[in-house]
């Protein structure tokens, strides 16, 4: 009898340590990610973003038939499900897209600024597309993200649209995957089916013209390419595993992981210029961020919601692209 209830109270420690470990290792992964695309600077953003989502694909088709988890897919035999995940994989194409762009043309500290803020832009979306109410710590953490997007639009010498792309696009495919209310591997298939002909096609042509990096580009290049499918993939399940493991308000903590490797990669590996001004908008978009959070964690202590409550939507927790 001791014996078991030793194992029942360790038990649940372990899978948070297991869920926390797992949230650690996907947030750092995704941070580490300017590091891997800087490999394929010679490769087109578009061609890139083609070969990730076929590769995905693929990949996502031999782990899944693995695990033999293809029930997972019947939610999408929905007419909404489906349409909503076709919207979802538009404006994960477009976070792509904007994102390796980002990294080929040394803009990594703009990168990261778009997932710093994606949180503060997710309760935007939530007033202006499902008239939310924020509370009075949101309305200042908003005012301050404001002012800090107009402090560094003047040191850009010019509006930071990565950043703001890369912020909204997340945004409305966090939305759209929660609307589509199914596991992120299962749902990511989809898009990525949804996309692969496109990519194909363009794939096709590139060859055909001889402007293709894969394969006359160099085995090295293609085996980047090929391996861009467990490279997004292998976080996203980390993810799931952590996701059903560990609170969303943990989650919604750990999430900064990526943004502040990205920033940090930026500054002090790729040396890209962060004048005072910068550095003044980047002091103002974390103090946002500090005051969000404080109201998060406060409200959610209150409140005490189950994972389908309103701290999912308070910390805007998805995968990250």
């Amino acid at each position: 009898m001791d014996h078991q209830l030793t194992v029942t109270r360790e038990e649940p420690g372990a899978q948070h340590r297991l869920g926390l470990l797992l949230g650690v290792a996907a947030w750092t992964l995704w941070g580490l990610f300017p590091l891997y695309f800087a490999l394929l600077d010679d490769v087109p953003p578009l061609e890139v973003v083609a070969h990730r989502v076929v590769w995905t694909l693929v990949f996502l088709v031999v782990i899944i038939s693995i695990s033999r988890h293809w029930g997972g897919l019947r939610r999408a035999f929905n007419r909404r499900t489906f349409a909503i995940l076709m919207g979802a994989a538009v404006f994960i194409s477009i976070n792509w897209l904007v994102y390796v762009y980002a990294i080929a043309t040394n803009q990594v500290v703009q990168a990261s600024l778009g997932y710093f803020i994606n949180p503060l832009v997710s309760v935007a979306l939530g007033i202006a597309l499902l008239r939310e109410r924020l509370r009075h710590l949101q309305w200042v953490a908003v005012g301050i993200a404001i002012v800090a997007v107009i402090i560094l639009t003047l040191s850009y010498g010019a509006l930071p649209w990565i950043s703001l792309t890369l912020a909204f696009s997340f945004g409305m495919y966090g939305l759209m995957k929660k609307m589509a209310n199914m596991s992120s591997t299962h749902s990511l298939l989809i898009e990525t089916a949804a996309l692969a002909p496109f990519a194909l096609a363009l794939m096709t042509m590139w060859h055909g013209n001889g402007q293709a990096s894969f394969a006359l580009g160099g085995w090295q290049t293609s085996l980047l390419l090929v391996l861009l499918g467990p490279v997004t993939a292998i976080p996203l399940l980390a993810f799931g595993g952590a996701a059903t493991r560990i609170p969303l308000s943990t989650l919604g903590v750990l999430q900064y992981i990526t943004p502040i490797l990205q920033f940090s990669i930026g500054v002090f590996l790729f040396n890209e210029p962060m004048p005072g001004s910068r550095w003044v908008g980047f002091f103002f978009v974390w103090s946002a961020l500090i005051v969000f959070s404080t109201d998060a964690f406060r409200y959610a202590r209150q409140r005490r919601p189950e994972p389908s409550d309103d701290l999912i939507d308070e910390l805007e927790v998805t995968e990250s692209p």
